[in-house]
């Protein structure tokens, strides 16, 4: 075993019943995104590009797939014989087991996976998060700092702030004060759920948060807090890219279509910080000799017959003959059958839309007013149907 310098713990365990239908056979990191990739791509790729090789994912609902779809992490070259990538499910033993009870508490079951790796700094990530960064300049910023935790934080929309930890920080970017989702604020820096801290700090801090019978065993709502009471040097590494919370079916569906925009800053075309993905093997898109596609991602093993327009189509997705669909995602293998038309809406994965249906907004008149329909996955939406903007079938 070699020592690493920084070992990467990765929530990936979240439910995700916000995203209503997409994650009812799958966990949160594990649904469909930006066509050929899923949700945790990201995180995994983040850390592949910075050289962090140590990877435990700690997952829970609905594991596997998310698990199957890991792998070894050879896809996000993760596979090496010093770390590599391990899951890391809830576990019994004599002394303890259970459920993970929060995102500490999950840090805190698998102390033994840490400290067999005996690293200087640990870096907490979470699974459902699409961004890039190198976390290098992030750990860069932690020593220069001589901090014991760094908090990764962005600027958000004032209306948003009760979604996020909230940070207030001095001149010397070392933060003064920390707030769980509040009501009230005089700051909108929030935190993006990335943490670095010193090994034997988080040691300390999660030895101590699991003797405590009122915390709600979180990073948010009782590690950070209690650090800061302590007089602990915790320090905001203020991130300039882009990051999106994808929780909710809005923030989900909006980020996919902001990667349609020329000059993203997510950028997936970008060289010198690729994306990885354990994508199936696939042949080659087919665009038929009626098909119009307009400001759309196709990903590999499409059929495309009808007219596509401001909309992401994942692998294996079949488009008939006289199809529209306009702003909407379809999710890897779902099928859209003759004379059908699809607008602002997300269609699970596997689902099939037969012909002549109408779903969501009429796709020639789709409106940003209006609500976003879900199909779920495996659905099978009969022949004439018609379902109004806004619903989930």
């Amino acid at each position: 075993m070699r020592k690493q310098e920084c070992v990467a713990m990765l929530l990936a365990g979240g439910q995700g019943s916000r995203l209503s239908g997409l994650t009812r056979i799958r966990a949160k990191p594990a649904v469909s995104f930006c066509g050929k990739y899923r949700i945790i791509d990201f995180t995994l790729s983040n850390c592949s590009n910075s050289q962090i090789n140590t990877v435990g994912v700690l997952t829970q609902y609905k594991p596997f797939l998310l698990n199957s779809y890991i792998g070894l992490g050879s896809a996000w070259d993760l596979d090496n014989p010093y770390g590599g990538v391990h899951i890391l499910p809830p576990f019994l033993s004599e002394k303890k087991g259970s459920w993970y009870n929060g995102t500490a508490n999950a840090v805190y079951q698998n102390y033994e996976f840490i400290d067999y790796y005996d690293p200087e700094y640990v870096i907490i990530l979470s699974g459902d998060h699409v961004y890039k960064m190198d976390y290098t300049l992030m750990l860069k910023f932690h020593k220069e700092k001589n901090s014991e935790i760094t908090i990764a934080t962005i600027e958000v929309r004032w209306e948003e702030t009760s979604r996020f930890g909230i940070l207030s920080v001095d001149n010397n970017e070392r933060v003064t004060k920390f707030s769980e989702k509040p009501a009230q604020t005089d700051s909108n820096l929030a935190s993006m759920g990335v943490y670095i801290f010193n090994w034997s700090t988080l040691k300390q801090a999660l030895v101590a948060d699991s003797t405590d019978s009122q915390s709600q065993n979180d990073f948010g709502h009782n590690i950070i807090p209690q650090q800061l009471k302590e007089a602990k040097r915790v320090y905001a590494y203020k991130f300039q890219g882009y990051w999106r919370d994808v929780g909710t079916i809005e923030s989900y569906y909006q980020a996919n279509m902001e990667s349609l925009r020329a000059g993203h800053f997510l950028n997936i075309f970008d060289p010198k910080f690729r994306i990885f993905s354990n994508e199936d093997i696939l042949p080659p898109h087919f665009v038929g000799s009626t098909a119009v596609i307009e400001n759309s991602l196709v990903c590999n093993g499409c059929i495309v017959h009808g007219k596509v327009s401001n909309s992401i189509l994942a692998p294996g997705v079949y488009v008939g003959k006289g199809v529209q669909i306009k702003d909407s995602l379809l999710l890897p293998y779902t099928k859209v059958h003759e004379g059908s038309m699809v607008g602002k809406t997300i269609v699970g994965e596997k689902a099939e839309i037969m012909r002549y249906c109408i779903i969501g907004t009429e796709a020639e008149k789709a409106l940003d007013q209006e609500g976003i329909t879900v199909i779920e996955d495996n659905q099978m939406i009969p022949i004439g149907t018609v379902i109004k903007a806004g619903k989930s079938i």
